[in-house]
């Protein structure tokens, strides 16, 4: 198994982080069994296309929150790295605070406004 669970949308209420507030949580390394999706699709030519993260951050984006690693942005880029056989995938983690809001949840995927900087360094 790739992941540890293919979810649909995302669990945890919104953290509205900006572009700018993820580039400032520095990468670390997560294993991909340890990520659970939170897309349960993905368009063939994403996973294909070789400038894929030409316009966009070059590292995945993971929510850890209760516990869980959520992977928000990067499904293309977990999928390739598992295809080249490899078990983990570079990524900015953000610690949600596990008593964030129940029930604020937003699969909407906004990223635009402009929000807390990003939380503690990851392990």
């Amino acid at each position: 198994m790739i992941f540890k669970r293919v979810g649909e949308g995302r669990p945890y209420p919104a953290h509205h982080l900006s572009s700018r507030s993820w580039a400032e949580i520095p990468p670390s390394q997560v294993r991909l069994d340890q990520l659970v999706t939170t897309k349960d699709t993905l368009h063939l030519m994403a996973l294909l296309d070789e400038d894929s993260t030409f316009f966009g951050d070059l590292f995945a984006h993971v929510v850890r929150w209760r516990g869980e690693l959520y992977l928000e942005d990067g499904l293309h880029r977990a999928l390739r790295a598992a295809l080249h056989q490899r078990n983990v995938l570079h990524a900015r983690v953000y610690d949600m605070p596990d008593d964030a809001a129940d029930g604020e949840t937003d699969g909407s995927g906004d990223e635009s406004s402009s929000g807390p900087t990003a939380g503690k360094e990851t392990r």
